[in-house]
Formats: C-alpha cells, structure tokens, sequence
C-alpha cells in the first residue's frame, strides 16, 4: 500500500537516521530482532545533549486577586465585604488553564472522527476526559485499548478516520517498525499522533521526518492532548478568535445584564481592550438602552442568516459605542416568535469572536438547547445572583451543569450582587459560597442612585459614578475576567492620571508607605 502520513518515501531517512541517533530502523523482520547499533561516545554525547523535556501536567494558578476595598462597617457587620470578599485562593484567579508553556488551551476542533489506540490506562482516561471536553464537541471520539499493532490490525479492514492517536511504549526502533507498519494500512491525507515512552529528541524528528503530526510523551494529560488536536486543525486562515465570556443571572432580576454591560465597558475603557458585547435577549435586551443606542436589528440579523456572515457584513451589524467597545444590540420588540436553532447560535458566536480580542456574551434567563450549549462552550461563564434562596438553588444547579459539562476547565465564576439591602435578610457571602463550593470572585454592594443615574442617562457605572464601590468592583471584575492587569497612565509629574488608569492597589499601598 501506499505511505499515506509520510511527506517522502520513508527509505530515504533510514540510513541518515541510522547515522545520526543510533537507532537502526527494522526492515522486514519482526520487532523483536530490533536493537541499537554501538554508536560510540560521540553519539551517546549528542543525544544527550539533544533530549528534551516533557510537557509538564497543567496546573491551574491559584492567586489572590484583591484584598478588601472598603472600610463600611454597617455592611461588613452582615458578614462579608461590599466590594468583593475577593478571598485568598480562589482559583485560577487571572491565569488560564495552560499546558507546556504556560498556553492557555483555545482550541476549536472541527467536524472530524478520531480514534484512540492507547495502551495504558491512565492514557485512555486522559483520552475518553478529552473526548468529553467542550473543546472537542464537535468532533467524534473513539477510544480502543491496544497500541499501534490494534491500530495496524483494524485498518485493514476499515478506512481510517482524518485523525489517529497511538500509543506505543516500547524502545524506539520497534516503534519506529510500527509506524512504519501503520503507514502501509492508512488512508491519505490521515494525520497520527504518537504517545510514547521516550523523550529524545532524535526520535521526535525522525517520526516528523516520516510524517507523524505529534509526538507527546506518557503519562498524558486531556489538555495537552486536546492542544496538540487543535493545533493540527487550527485554520491558518484565521489565527485569531476572540475569548467568550458568557454572563448569566441565576434568576430574574439580578441584574445579569448590567453586570455583563458594566464589566465590558470597564475592560475596554480601563484596559483598553478591544471588546464585543453581543446582547442574546432577543425580546427584552437592554444593552441598546445602556449604551444610549437605537441599533435596527444587530444581533437578529445575524441570527437569521449565519451563513453568511463574513467581516464586511458583521461590522455593518454592530454599532460601535466607543473606539474599543462594539455592540450586537438585541431587537427587543415582541412582534417575532424567535424561534432559533442552536447552531445559529453557535455560528454567529464563533464568527463574532473572530473580530474582537474579548466577546462578552448577555445571556437571558431562560432554560433551553442553545443556553445550554452556549455555556458549556464559553471559555469563562460569570453566573450572577443575589443573596437569596432562589439564587442558591438555581446557582447550584447551573454550577453542576456546567462543571459535568466542562470536565477540564476551571468552575464557573459566582458574583453577589445588590448585597446590602436595607431590612432585607439575606445569605452571607461566605455561607452562599460554601454551599455551592465556588466563592465569589466579587461581591458588589447595592447602589440604588448610582446605578438608577447611570441607567437613566444611558451612561455606564464608570462615567456616572466611577469612584463609588461598584465602580471599583467593575474594575476588579474586569481584571479577573480578561486575565490582565489595569495600566497605569502617567499624568503631570509623573503621578497617575485623574480618574483613568489607576491601579486599585496604589491607595492600599499609599497608607501602607
């Protein structure tokens, strides 16, 4: 049969291989005559010098982000702190999951079928919790046990998928003969990744020289797998897609949407990142009404037509509010039953992240398919409820959902918000996230005339009260959520600008000095 992952005829690399490492490649006979050829101390001395490390198991940063902001004492008597009880150890406070590098995995995995032929068993546990990331949704997973000789074996009975995993954690000759063995049997235009024991160098180049996509080194973690997948996929054509952050209200009237409005605003006027806000609630969005917009139709015209998205028609739909801050305003009227499939959904969503750096999702509270498969695919979800019963209950099951649905990702963030109404009981901070396991990354004060100006006016927190807790929170949240510092910009004399660019930490660290 003919080569089918090799670039050129596997014969041309054999003596050079043989010259260069050592190893001598089986021809003909079987594995077990396989053995390295005595290369003297120049070569052992080479490939030492060569051999590389391997990627080490992700491990996700666990940072303090803030300490506390405010000195009210009538609030912090109920037993947590009005701007954020931003606690010592929240997880994965501005870091991303990472592999070897310290990469965040932002993958997107095509249509395609993959099947794994591992050995170990821990090797077809990482494989089967990566089939299950969202990462791979679209992709179908077929894990058997058994290495290359399985993989050999059941090809030449069956055409072969666009992807293959083997794992073979023999010496490298014998691996060597199995990848030579297992070219004869697939298909063209079939990449393979290789799961071996040995971390050589001269092996990993000789298996690109005879056409392998990867080499990854046992013991294998679902992260790193699912980056090598998705590097071998990604489109050269478009590098870029943007992070999601999807915001979502455990109830009505937690006021989801002014938090996910505020904390865009704040990343692209503080930060001064490029940021998309793409308002979901079809018929009661009020992020037109926030920003003091009267887009036509924005975000349901794109719905109704994903298939023909490109960038010249997507930013005719958007309305730009400010230089960094772009805006997929919802129709809200009632005159359409929206009845939209959730691959609409998910297309638009891809193709707006392609246009900005951050994509802040404004999701309604309701329940149904593409909710549920918008929040499973976000890259971060910002769950946002108030210190009562019916956000607890509700926050949990969310919380549960999305971390079966997410198995590798970090849990989804809990703001507390409108905590501190005068006469109203409500559940401590600390008590409502030890119920659900997750603390909150903010907790932000309620605010009645701050927020009830800036929402009259069509003004953003920041600019109607950019002093007030609540403004710092933003800040703070905008931080955690785009992973990113705020700038400090030197105004006269060399002191930070007025009210733009200053960092929440310097008037703590002004009473410390």
């Amino acid at each position: 049969m003919s080569n089918a992952f090799a670039p050129r005829p596997f014969d041309e690399f054999d003596d050079e291989f043989d010259l260069d490492a050592g190893y001598s490649t089986p021809g003909p006979a079987t594995p077990a005559q396989a053995g390295p050829e005595t290369s003297g101390e120049a070569i052992a001395d080479q490939r030492q010098a060569l051999q590389f490390t391997a990627p080490a198991p992700p491990v996700p940063s666990v940072q303090p982000v803030l300490e506390h902001l405010s000195d009210d004492a009538s609030i912090q008597g109920a037993g947590f702190n009005p701007v954020g009880d931003l606690v010592a150890g929240a997880t994965a406070a501005f870091s991303p999951i990472s592999v070897s590098g310290g990469h965040s995995v932002e993958v997107s995995v095509p249509r395609i079928a993959i099947h794994v032929f591992a050995e170990r068993q821990d090797t077809l546990a990482a494989a089967e919790r990566a089939g299950q990331d969202r990462r791979l949704s679209r992709a179908t997973t077929q894990i058997r046990i058994g290495g290359v000789a399985a993989a050999v074996e059941a090809y030449r009975h069956e055409p072969t998928p666009p992807l293959i995993v083997v794992e073979c954690m023999k010496d490298p000759q014998t691996l060597l003969w199995e990848v030579d063995q297992l070219a004869e049997v697939c298909d063209a235009g079939t990449k393979v990744v290789v799961v071996g024991a040995t971390n050589d160098i001269l092996l990993f180049r000789e298996l690109m020289r005879r056409g392998v996509s990867e080499y990854l080194v046992a013991p294998l973690q679902p992260l790193q797998l699912i980056s090598a997948i998705g590097g071998l996929f990604a489109d050269p054509a478009q590098p870029f897609v943007g992070r999601s952050i999807a915001f979502v209200g455990a109830r009505g009237g937690t006021g989801s949407s002014s938090v996910a409005h505020n904390t865009a605003y704040a990343m692209s006027e503080r930060i001064g990142a490029n940021t998309v806000i793409v308002d979901y609630d079809l018929p009661f969005g009020t992020a037109g009404l926030d920003f003091n917009q009267d887009p036509l139709s924005g975000v349901a015209d794109a719905l109704s037509q994903p298939d023909r998205l490109d960038p010249v028609l997507l930013d005719r739909m958007m309305v730009r509010c400010t230089d960094k801050l772009s805006l997929f305003a919802a129709p809200a009227t009632l005159d359409v039953d929206w009845d939209i499939s959730p691959e609409a959904f998910e297309e638009v969503t891809t193709q707006i992240r392609s246009t900005a750096p951050f994509v802040v999702l404004d999701l309604p509270h309701l329940w149904s398919g593409w909710m549920r498969r918008t929040l499973i695919a976000a890259d971060e979800v910002v769950i946002v409820a108030t210190p009562d019963l019916a956000s607890l209950r509700n926050a949990k099951n969310m919380i549960d959902l999305i971390k079966q649905g997410r198995p590798n990702d970090a849990p989804p963030r809990l703001v507390l918000n409108q905590v501190g109404v005068p006469g109203r009981p409500e559940i401590p901070a600390k008590d409502f996230g030890a119920a659900l396991g997750v603390h909150p990354s903010l907790v932000i004060p309620f605010e009645p005339k701050v927020f009830g100006a800036a929402a009259n006016n069509g003004q953003m927190i920041l600019d109607a009260g950019g002093k007030s807790k609540a403004g710092e929170a933003f800040q703070t949240l905008a931080q955690i959520v785009s992973r990113r510092e705020l700038p400090l910009i030197a105004g006269p004399k060399g002191k930070a600008g007025k009210g733009e660019g200053k960092s929440m930490f310097s008037g703590l660290f002004k009473k410390k000095s």
